[in-house]
């Protein structure tokens, strides 16, 4: 065998196969891992992935190899890439790709495709696979020549960057043979600016003016690597700075600024503060719909601040609230323009600094104790519920938890620098008061895709990027049935995390509705599950059941210990009782009306 580096690319043109074109180039854009399940298709290329230094984990179930693609590229910040066998093996993707697409993850997906010269015959496990990615991904490139397939592949990483999202890359199974000559090309990164110095100079004129401006850090600061100079324009102004929904890492949560997250289940001192805005500085953060709406009972977006909103797709300006200026640039730059032009300027906001500093401070004193007094929900539904589950015992034997006080407890035994993914279902969404980082690239949640399954895949490819660090998921017992078979994969390839399982035997979210709108009449809601943790353990994995309050905290210790000194992935199981937190939105269902006799009972 050859002793050369197998990282090193080939330079120049020379002839090799379209397998050796496709690896080198992966190289070249410095790709070590990939997720998914061998096939067929790409046997030939997938037979020099070792030999190039990439490493393909095997999953049980596609959907969770692209999760883990997404969980992967959001850590690292570099490609996340999935590979499958054409046909079922690529539909079953199609979920995890839409959510990538949502979290603006630089996800590439190789979809190795039914041979050309049998293509439209109806033949095995073929199927039409670019449509079934057009909504979810910023480009698609069809290999159309094995002369090509170098160009395509580097094209794909490429353009996953530039626009931060999912790419395919789609491949005819039969050009992965045969002889060509072809250069392989060096990857091509975007070198993003500050934005126009029109809308800049704007920008700042406003801000000059503000009297208490607030800022949105988003996604977008996260992607830029932007904390420090998103913590140096709010230092400047003095101004509170809130989490966009679901990236409460975009900004750290011990600096005396920091006011928690907007959005679903959100910090009210976040959204009071957010109230009171003149201005608003958006910063790469597309103010999407579902992290703006209303909650606790609060219309809190300032409807006559002046809005700048700044982001690396100009298409995001202004499309969703009106906005006075829009900068279209790299968040990290642009906070930096801005700051630069605040310096030498009296800014009418520095007379208010110490003022604004203590009704900040004030707001999220205030927020803490009712959390702290928060204990369980206090609608009739959970009043009757908590009763009911008063009288019963779980299998184990203890008794059924609050959600919010078991919250509470993982939220104070959290170790430094863990990562964190939650899925969709009603106590994840309640977890968003209580999660709260220092650093950016920590926190994963499947976005607008809202799918459920994504967690804790998501936090497997995590964990794979930054094998240092803690890794946590946290998943309902309907979603955690979508994706436990994952732990097979952590046991059989040494890929160590946390599952955290609320165990309430319920559709939560979606019977949430039920109550509110249907006068509990509970369809399909329930959900008779056996123990998570003796399945764990079946799988190889280790297992804890928690049916205590004091136990909760020390049952994530040790399941963390587990992780980071003997490298086991532990399902902590949590006997929560049937109470519901408020719905996602209240304007999405209507009322009950029914027309026929036979359904009139049913309002």
């Amino acid at each position: 065998m050859s002793e050369k580096d197998p990282r090193q690319v080939v330079s120049g043109p020379q002839k090799m196969t379209p397998s050796e074109a496709f690896v080198e180039t992966m190289v070249a854009n410095g790709v070590t891992d990939m997720f998914g399940i061998m096939g067929s298709a790409f046997m030939d290329a997938m037979d020099i992935f070792a030999p190039a230094g990439i490493r393909l984990i095997p999953v049980v179930h596609e959907q969770g190899a692209g999760h883990m693609a997404d969980g992967y590229s959001r850590v690292s910040g570099r490609h996340g890439v999935v590979i499958g066998q054409n046909g079922p093996g690529i539909s079953n993707c199609v979920t995890s790709i839409a959510a990538a697409y949502w979290a603006h993850s630089p996800v590439v997906i190789v979809t190795p495709e039914t041979g050309t010269m049998t293509m439209g015959l109806g033949g095995f496990q073929e199927c039409k696979q670019l449509p079934m990615f057009q909504e979810f991904t910023k480009y698609q490139g069809h290999v159309t020549n094995p002369a090509r397939i170098a160009e395509f592949t580097g094209r794909c990483f490429d353009r996953a960057m530039s626009e931060m999202g999912p790419t395919q890359l789609n491949i005819p199974r039969d050009y992965f043979y045969g002889e060509i000559t072809c250069e392989i090309p060096q990857p091509s990164r975007l070198d993003r600016g500050a934005g126009g110095e029109q809308s800049l100079n704007e920008a700042a004129e406003i801000l000059a003016t503000a009297k208490f401006p607030v800022i949105i850090s988003g996604g977008g600061v996260v992607m830029a690597d932007a904390i420090e100079e998103c913590k140096a324009l709010a230092e400047w102004l003095g101004a509170p700075v809130v989490n966009s929904y679901l990236h409460n890492d975009s900004f750290p949560a011990s600096h005396p600024l920091w006011c928690g997250p907007l959005g679903y289940q959100g910090s009210k001192a976040a959204m009071k503060l957010m109230s009171q805005a003149d201005v608003v500085i958006a910063l790469g953060s597309r103010l999407g719909p579902f992290g703006t709406l209303p909650q606790h009972g609060m219309d809190y977006w300032p409807k006559n601040a002046k809005i700048i909103q700044i982001d690396a797709d100009n298409k995001m300006l202004g499309l969703v609230k009106k906005i006075s200026v829009g900068i279209c640039g790299d968040a990290k730059a642009a906070a930096v323009a801005l700051t630069q032009r605040l310096a030498d300027r009296a800014l009418e906001c520095d007379a208010t600094k110490a003022q604004r500093a203590g009704k900040i401070a004030a707001e999220k004193a205030a927020w803490e104790r009712e959390l702290d007094e928060w204990t369980h929900e206090r609608d009739p539904f959970s009043l009757d519920m908590i009763e009911e589950n008063a009288n019963e015992r779980p299998f184990s034997g203890g008794e059924y938890l609050h959600p919010r006080q078991v919250l509470r407890e993982l939220e104070k035994a959290m170790p430094p620098d863990v990562m964190v993914s939650t899925d969709i279902g009603n106590i994840n969404s309640v977890a968003n008061s209580y999660l709260r980082f220092e650093k950016p690239r920590s926190f994963f949640a499947a976005m607008s895709f809202g799918n459920c399954g994504y967690a804790f895949p998501t936090i497997i490819g995590a964990k794979v990027a930054a094998p240092h660090r803690p890794a946590v998921s946290y998943a309902g017992d309907g979603a955690w049935g979508m994706s436990l078979m994952e732990t097979m994969t952590c046991v059989r390839h040494n890929i160590p995390v946390t599952a955290v399982v609320f165990h309430n035997r319920q559709w939560g979210a979606e019977k949430k509705n039920q109550v509110d709108f249907y006068n509990r009449r509970f369809v399909a809601g329930e959900l008779d599950n056996q123990s998570f943790a003796a399945i764990a353990r079946a799988m190889g994995a280790e297992g804890i059941t928690v049916d205590r309050l004091e136990d909760v905290g020390p049952a994530l210790q040790r399941a963390i210990d587990l992780q980071m000194t003997q490298g086991k992935t532990c399902i902590i199981e949590i006997m929560c009782t049937r109470e519901l937190g408020d719905p996602f939105r209240r304007d999405a269902l209507s009322k009950p009306v029914r027309l026929l006799d036979k359904y009139k009972d049913y309002v």
